[in-house]
């Protein structure tokens, strides 16, 4: 599954999804393009106010901005595989994925794609250090999916599978979710980690600033959103057991 890169086919697009994140999205945009990347704005069926904000983002920018539009809400998952295929599809190898609602810092993105360069083949998840506006009931509740996803890879490869701050190398991400269903909105970033995993792509886990967030909205819904999350992790825990076999030789270096 690994591709050949060097530092001639090394390309890095940022992806962001968004959804109604219309009073921080500017600022996120500036951040970003302060770090000298281009930056392609995923619309997730937002309403009017936050799409015109968006159009004129990237009519303003449109240098370094630009806007895929999806006429319906996917959710998170959704609207970040649909910026994986625009980006393959203009001819980039990595996508660094961010959050629209400024919990993560752009001042990092530099660190992120510096090593993504490095490590052309590996993922490059972010690991956070919260400060302390973090919430103390979504800080612990992280804790019980790092079991379930150490569980369901038989290792600590994977420090944190929420943080939605990620490189991805673009061909093996793609042959992935060509491959299988994976989870369209809050359960992307755990599932797409995890099946990465199985797939031999390494994790390398990158520490990272998380801020809670610039303008208050969250669209997880702790009811649908738990449950969704609490299949993903029982789907993935059988879909281990097949592979436990093979997860265990690579695990003392005989596969």
């Amino acid at each position: 599954m690994n591709a050949d890169f060097n530092a001639r086919n090394f390309s890095v697009i940022v992806v962001i999804p968004v959804y109604n994140h219309e009073h921080a999205i500017t600022v996120m945009v500036e951040r970003v393009r302060a770090q000298g990347v281009p930056c392609l704005l995923v619309d997730d069926g937002s309403e009017p106010g936050c799409a015109r904000v968006l159009a004129d983002l990237a009519a303003a920018h449109s240098d370094e901005v630009s806007l895929l539009r999806l006429e319906k809400n996917q959710g998170k998952g959704g609207a970040v595989m649909a910026g994986f295929r625009e980006a393959a599809h203009r001819g980039f190898s990595h996508v660094l994925q961010i959050d629209a609602d400024g919990q993560h810092d752009p001042a990092d993105i530099p660190g992120f794609i510096a090593e993504a360069r490095e490590f052309p083949n590996s993922v490059i998840s972010g690991c956070p250090i919260y400060d302390a506006s973090v919430p103390k009931g979504r800080l612990y509740g992280r804790y019980a999916t790092h079991v379930w996803i150490w569980i369901n890879t038989l290792s600590f490869d994977i420090r944190d599978s929420m943080c939605g701050f990620r490189v991805y190398p673009l061909p093996v991400v793609i042959a992935l979710i060509d491959s299988v269903t994976i989870g369209r909105r809050m359960d992307f970033d755990c599932e797409v980690l995890v099946r990465l995993h199985w797939r031999g792509v390494a994790v390398r886990n990158r520490p990272t600033r998380v801020t809670y967030p610039l303008d208050g909205v969250s669209h997880f819904d702790v009811l649908r959103d738990n449950l969704r999350i609490s299949r993903m992790h029982a789907k993935l825990f059988f879909g281990m057991l097949v592979r436990s076999p093979l997860l265990l030789a690579r695990k003392v270096g005989i596969a």
